[in-house]
């Protein structure tokens, strides 16, 4: 009974691994749905072009930069998840672009802040409304479940996030060495 018990354990924990992948797949694809909203929901062509020219990872710098401003590249990085090296480069862009303009502080010349420019701030202000959008979805969406589900989603998605794959292995080879000897 326990060996069935363990299949069909195995059996649901390979087509959560492929959920995963799949999962991973189809946010990946959903930039685009994202920039085609954001096309769709312009009424600035100029914004309509630099749309095409953009990252997503350009738009999230702009977004901490627009949430934050002035701001510096280190709270960009930190609040963007990018390495600082990767945030310089898309200041630059972002600036050639005339979206952001830097500042300095008068008594500390060395330190550089970031603002939006008026060009800028549009296109933060339509891409905070995209993420509105998503927010409302995902509310609707999640609204089908109990509290209890969620409550368990919520703790599934927790622990999944505070657990390293290679530590676990690790630990299971311990456990199995303790089990043997």
């Amino acid at each position: 009974m326990a060996s069935a018990f363990n299949n069909d354990k195995n059996i649901l924990i390979k087509q959560i691994v492929n959920l995963t992948g799949e999962l991973a797949k189809k946010w990946g694809q959903e930039e685009d749905e994202e920039r085609e909203w954001l096309l769709q929901n312009c009424k600035n062509p100029h914004i309509a072009t630099l749309l095409k020219e953009v990252t997503v990872k350009m738009l999230h710098v702009l977004d901490a930069i627009g949430k934050h401003e002035p701001v510096n590249g280190i709270t960009i990085a930190s609040e963007t998840g990018i390495p600082k090296g990767s945030v310089s480069k898309m200041t630059r862009r972002l600036m050639n672009k005339n979206l952001i303009v830097t500042e300095t502080i008068p008594n500390n010349k060395k330190e550089i802040l970031f603002k939006t420019t008026s060009l800028g701030k549009e296109l933060f202000h339509l891409h905070q409304a995209l993420h509105q959008e998503i927010n409302k979805g995902v509310v609707q969406f999640l609204s089908r479940y109990t509290q209890e589900e969620l409550q368990f989603v919520t703790r599934f998605l927790s622990d999944t996030l505070e657990a390293s794959w290679v530590t676990m292995e690790e630990n299971l080879v311990d456990e199995n060495k303790n089990h043997k000897g």
